[in-house]
């Protein structure tokens, strides 16, 4: 069988504010109203021979990974394996992890392929081509990755040098190069001998983990301690392996390119399919812009806009209408918390902003106004000294964890639904347009347990509001019950 293997990492800084660390660039809603997540699923999905996907991911995106899942209507996805990073760590412990899973279901015909879950690709019959391709050559012990033709000197983009054709679109990997600079990266394109690094491979276990062994040994040692701990739980079926902080911790911050395949191709080990495919990895507010048509003017954009004397501009805006007067060549993004103004030319300096957010402490970088939470989200409306107000929507079925404040009270009022409140040895019902009151030092839960989403305002008082006044007794998601993270 085909085991895909759906890499969800990174925090899409180029693409702030729209993607952030907490709600990185896979889970960006694109302009079709899809997510490159739930499609990069979809995609592996369609191909034939594929029974599940394993999914390796940061901890704290589980839940919404899941959801992702979960609007594809697949029940493939139900259940799927997960292995759950404490910290990045790169492509190549993520893949060595993978790989010693994969061994462990006991399948030696199956090929891992591995998939980017940021790359965007419409052409489905084109890609399940590719992989046939690729999937066959993994079968007779090659390490197979999938090279874009290049359409222009990239220099965002590593290169793959390829040696003469074999058969099927087929080269040998002569070697990997790095992003080059603008002159070398015209050179690439005259020649017609390099292709875009797309980051998708496809191998057998046996062969990339043998592949680890002659060319990073280490880190293979490292990635079998990990599996270790995990072993117990996987037998068990369970679909969550979390991986050992501490284990993982030893692991190198590496991709897999410069850990085995710069080394494999060294030694023939490694074949390149020509894709033959359209492909983007949507790095940048350019490559986002090209998925809208454009005007007579040569502007793009989404939701309400007004464009006078404007030219080859691109605006994304959300809850207002954005006007542009006598401009040309922006990239405008508004967010409810967040405007970036970017010329055209200096999009790839967008992730300096996120850099110098970070070194404010500016919770900008990290969080949107509106939080993902696996029991559902929160709104900040508004906030000053001494208050915040949040608007709060609970999944059907979910419920907060167990929790008391030390430094803040709340107040509830339920805007729809049915609330279930446990306030110290109580528990009772809030209904839409009634209200209660949790007191600082309370110990209080929020569940709903109807089949419909619950909607509520909070008001909260007291001399300290962060998101780490928060003590957990009790949590549905695995969460610390003494954790200081924000629920």
């Amino acid at each position: 069988m085909i085991l895909p293997v759906i890499l969800s990492g990174g925090a899409g800084t180029r693409l702030w504010p729209l993607s952030r660390e907490a709600a990185p660039k896979p889970f960006m809603i694109l302009p079709d109203g899809g997510t490159l997540l739930g499609k990069t699923a979809a995609r592996a999905l369609a191909l034939p021979g594929v029974e599940t996907v394993v999914t390796v991911t940061n901890r704290d995106h589980y839940f919404a990974t899941r959801d992702v899942y979960a609007l594809l209507g697949d029940a493939r996805t139900e259940g799927a394996p997960f292995l759950l990073e404490p910290f990045g760590r790169n492509t190549a412990p993520a893949i060595a992890l993978a790989a010693l899973h994969a061994e462990s279901l006991g399948r030696p015909g199956t090929v891992m392929l591995i998939l980017p879950a940021d790359h965007l690709i419409l052409d489905q019959a084109a890609f399940a081509a590719a992989v046939a391709i690729a999937v066959k050559a993994a079968r007779s012990g090659k390490i197979a990755t999938f090279g874009i033709s290049p359409t222009h000197p990239e220099t965002g983009f590593g290169y793959i040098e390829c040696g003469e054709a074999q058969h099927d679109r087929v080269h040998p990997a002569a070697r990997f190069v790095e992003k080059p600079q603008l002159a070398t990266a015209q050179e690439y394109l005259a020649s017609g001998r390099y292709v875009w690094n797309s980051g998708m491979f496809a191998f057998t276990p046996a062969t990339v983990l043998a592949a680890f062994a002659r060319h990073a040994p280490e880190l293979l040692a490292s990635a079998r301690q990990c599996w270790q701990k995990l072993q117990a739980g996987a037998a068990a079926g369970q679909a969550a392996l979390e991986i050992d902080g501490t284990l993982f911790k030893a692991l190198p911050d590496i991709s897999i390119d410069y850990a085995v395949m710069e080394g494999a191709a060294a030694q023939g080990e490694v074949v390149v399919v020509r894709g033959g495919f359209d492909w983007s990895d949507v790095g940048s507010w350019k490559a986002v812009s090209e998925l809208v048509g454009a005007d007579k003017d040569g502007n793009r954009g989404q939701g309400e806009r007004v464009a006078i004397a404007t030219r080859d501009t691109y605006v994304h805006a959300e809850d207002r209408v954005v006007a542009t007067v006598g401009v040309q060549n922006l990239v405008i993004v508004d967010t409810p918390d967040a405007v970036l103004v970017a010329h055209r030319d200096h999009l790839q300096k967008v992730k300096e902003v996120v850099g110098e957010l970070k070194s404010r402490g500016h919770e900008s970088y990290r969080l949107h106004k509106t939080v993902a939470r696996p029991w559902g989200a929160y709104t900040v409306l508004q906030e000053g000294p001494g208050f915040k107000i949040k608007r709060i929507e609970v999944k059907p079925g979910a419920s907060l964890s167990l929790q008391l404040h030390h430094r803040r009270s709340e107040h509830w009022v339920v805007v729809r639904g049915v609330a279930e409140v446990t306030c110290g040895e109580r528990t009772y019902a809030v209904r839409a347009n009634e209200s209660t009151f949790i007191p600082i030092e309370t110990r209080h839960r929020l569940a709903n347990t109807t089949t419909e989403a619950l909607v509520m305002i909070e008001v909260q008082c007291g001399d300290y509001l962060g998101e780490d006044d928060i003590v957990r007794f009790d949590d549905h998601y695995g969460r610390a019950p003494a954790a200081a993270a924000a629920r």
